[in-house]
């Protein structure tokens, strides 16, 4: 298939090209240069007037979880769940999402479905259940319940682990069932019922336990962080990427650049949780921890991207707040230049994957994740907050499916 005459967003470059051919082989582009400007054959698309930009990389999804009150969700049959991420993925890939990242509850099932072409979603990356500490973020149960159900096919985001074996011999098992990262609980968060948004979680020797068998199964950690002490160990220890960080201060942004760690911040997430959480499902006791972290995340980006941090993109919208997934780029750009959100959104989150020069990009080789946009998103990135405005066509692993 070919795109003729299409302005191509080269957002390396930052520079939009004008009048460029694109073409495919199955999942692979095999031409991105400059059009002869003869005459459309058959099968051609007509890309005048139509700007070329790869495929959105979402770096913090949720697709297994049905609302806001995860522990709930924990008690819906797997096959229930399963349904509610089938409808959840394939409207993912229609606002323009060809990648994502789940940080906490899919596993490789449903990542295989995608590749094989069983499901139409994006390219999944998970970790199965996330890992947490007794009383941690992942830790669900109400105050007055004692029994947790450890089965890896009871839906939820994450499982309990104490102590350096217990971490160990859990991330032996993630990787066994096909996991390609791991994800900590290294702090507090809005959702769980018994932590504070600013504790810290799991000892040295517990996170120093993960990174190494996780480096060891070629896997790395991605850690759930908000206050500066808990990421500040992450980065020391090894943990690859910090999800969230709302409460960060440039001491945590500096050392973070300095190793070289992701930041992941989702700031529709807190902006839906605000004006709509409770619809939605979030516990009310909930909202206070949500008022704690709301407001900082912005003042968080700016710091991080002042000390040179790579800041790629994710949403963390649970259920059907899914649906304002792209209102990420509006909330971004009150903060970032459109060139700065559109590189998050595709390069840097390539490099988070380990896919660089596969995904992100529009050249000869990589991935045939290709979006037809009717405005310039360099000029103005906000314009990707309303894909069904924006989007002419979306192209993924080669196939249309919007458009």
């Amino acid at each position: 298939m070919r795109i003729r005459s299409v302005s191509v967003v080269d957002v390396a470059a930052r520079r939009t090209v004008p009048d460029q051919l694109l073409a495919w082989d199955g999942d692979v582009l095999t031409t991105v240069g400059p059009d002869d400007d003869g005459p459309l054959e058959a099968g051609d698309v007509d890309g005048r007037g139509l700007f070329a930009l790869p495929g959105l990389i979402d770096c913090h999804v949720h697709v297994t979880s049905l609302s806001a009150d995860e522990w709930a969700d924990s008690g819906h049959p797997a096959s229930y769940v399963a349904a509610h991420a089938t409808r959840a993925l394939a409207a993912m890939v229609r606002r323009g999402f060809t990648t994502a990242r789940d940080a906490g509850g899919a596993d490789a099932g449903l990542a295989r479905a995608l590749d094989e072409g069983v499901l139409t979603g994006p390219r999944l990356s998970t970790c199965g259940k996330a890992l947490s500490q007794t009383g941690g973020h992942a830790d669900l149960r109400p105050r007055g319940r004692e029994l947790w159900d450890a089965h890896p096919d009871v839906p939820g985001i994450g499982r309990i682990v104490d102590g350096g074996d217990e971490v160990a011999r859990a991330v032996r098992e993630q990787g066994r069932r096909g996991a390609t990262f791991v994800k900590l609980m290294l702090s507090g968060g809005i959702t769980s019922p018994a932590d504070r948004v600013d504790g810290v979680q799991f000892s040295d020797a517990e996170i120093r336990a993960a990174v190494e068998e996780a480096d060891r199964l070629g896997l790395y950690c991605a850690g759930h962080a908000y206050a500066g002490a808990a990421v500040q160990r992450a980065v020391r220890l090894g943990v690859r990427t910090i999800e969230h960080g709302n409460l960060i201060e440039t001491a945590d942004a500096e050392l973070m650049a300095e190793a070289g760690t992701f930041l992941v911040p989702t700031l529709s997430a807190y902006a839906v949780l605000a004006e709509r959480g409770l619809e939605f499902g979030l516990p009310a006791d909930s909202m206070t921890k949500l008022a704690a972290v709301a407001d900082r995340g912005a003042a968080a980006v700016r710091t991080a991207a002042a000390a040179g941090v790579r800041i790629a993109l994710g949403t963390d919208l649970l259920g059907p707040m899914a649906a304002e997934q792209n209102r990420e780029f509006t909330l971004r750009a009150a903060v970032q230049s459109s060139w700065e959100v559109l590189e998050s959104a595709t390069l840097v989150g390539a490099e988070l994957l380990g896919q660089a020069g596969r995904l992100g990009v529009l050249a000869p080789g990589a991935a045939a994740d290709v979006l037809l946009c009717r405005t310039d998103p360099s000029v103005d990135v906000r314009v990707l907050s309303r894909p069904e405005e924006t989007l002419a066509t979306v192209v993924s692993r080669g196939r249309v499916v919007a458009g």
